[in-house]
């Protein structure tokens, strides 16, 4: 009984079963507690409302709190199913405890019980809470895609913020050099400088520090120049990160779509596994459906004929997919994976 619940459980929470209906439940009540938790938040903190409705605002913190404590506790209580489960029930557990997103739902629930002992500011806990936030990334594709991509790039963005941060340590030293002895409330050490450094390399440029002196404003110019290509290098190697994701998410599709179609049919069973993989890959119903029907036409087209009668071995149906003529394995309609895409 209780494996099963377990079971269960880990199912609904870690969406282990792509399509349940439960899990997509629980991840839209989820989803939608976390977003007016941060409303809240922002709410409250404006003081004429926080007085009116205080009363409120503590009433919905507490029940967020016992949502989000409850699902903590659910999550390593069902690990054991998952992969920590082959460490044993406690190990397995204390190993997932430690995880990044365990870590997030810890951090979620975590200022409220610092508050109830008296531990810490009670304003600064309250902004705290807006470190809900992050919990988006187990609800959110484009959240989860984003951080795929910066693990996926870490390496190269990692040299470009290397770069950058010696290029803002040399234009703060010739700014010291320039600068020092006309401003040295700006330019008066190093660390001091950095601060115009970093306005100017990203183009920001406050006005509140400018260099005066020739030698200062031509360092000024150079490290303005730099800084154009320098700071777009990471936003750079990120888009070209998530272009290349998506491009290789959607081949993993193509790949199993031909191997589905293969024989030029598609049972109960294969448009169950394009559903799952569509849902797995982020593709949209209809680019899913778009390409069965594109490939099922290229299938039909290269369809060898019958070496006695000559005629083709299937025949088309009104949507373009091929059909066997004997009706044995009934095949899959393009408009059929749209509607149940999106149901």
């Amino acid at each position: 009984m209780w494996t099963a619940a377990r079971k269960r459980t880990y199912q609904i929470l870690e969406n282990s079963s792509p399509g349940d209906g439960a899990n997509q439940l629980c991840a839209f009540l989820l989803l939608g507690l976390i977003c007016l938790n941060v409303a809240a938040v922002v709410i409250g903190s404006i003081p004429s409302v926080h007085d009116r409705y205080g009363h409120w605002f503590d009433a919905f913190e507490t029940f967020s709190i016992v949502a989000f404590s409850a699902e903590y506790v659910l999550r390593i209580w069902s690990s054991r199913e998952g992969v920590y489960g082959e460490k044993g029930p406690l190990l397995g557990r204390l190993q997932y405890m430690v995880t990044p997103m365990a870590i997030v739902d810890l951090v979620a629930i975590l200022p409220f019980f610092l508050a109830q002992f008296g531990i810490g500011d009670m304003r600064f806990l309250r902004v705290l809470r807006l470190l809900r936030l992050a919990k988006l990334t187990r609800y959110s594709k484009s959240v989860a895609l984003l951080h795929q991509v910066m693990k996926e790039e870490s390496r190269p963005i990692a040299a470009a913020l290397f770069i950058l941060l010696i290029l803002l340590v040399i234009a703060a030293s010739l700014a010291h050099l320039a600068e020092h002895h006309i401003q040295p409330e700006s330019f008066g050490s190093i660390p001091q400088a950095m601060w115009w450094a970093v306005i100017t390399m990203t183009t920001i440029g406050y006005g509140d520090v400018t260099p005066v002196t020739f030698a200062g404003k031509l360092i000024a110019s150079a490290i303005g120049i730099i800084g154009l290509g320098m700071v777009a290098l990471p936003a750079g190697l990120l888009a070209a990160g998530f272009t290349h994701k998506l491009h290789r998410q959607q081949r993993q599709f193509e790949v199993l779509v031909d191997e589905i179609l293969k024989d030029g049919v598609v049972t109960e069973v294969e448009k169950a596994r394009i559903i799952v993989a569509q849902a797995e890959l982020d593709i949209s119903a209809d680019e899913a459906a778009e390409l069965l029907e594109i490939r099922a036409r290229e299938l039909s087209a290269n369809m060898p004929s019958c070496p006695t009668c000559g005629n083709d071995r299937r025949t088309k149906d009104a949507d373009g997919m091929a059909t066997a003529k004997d009706g044995q394995r009934p095949p899959m309609r393009p408009i059929g994976l749209r509607q149940s895409a999106r149901s």
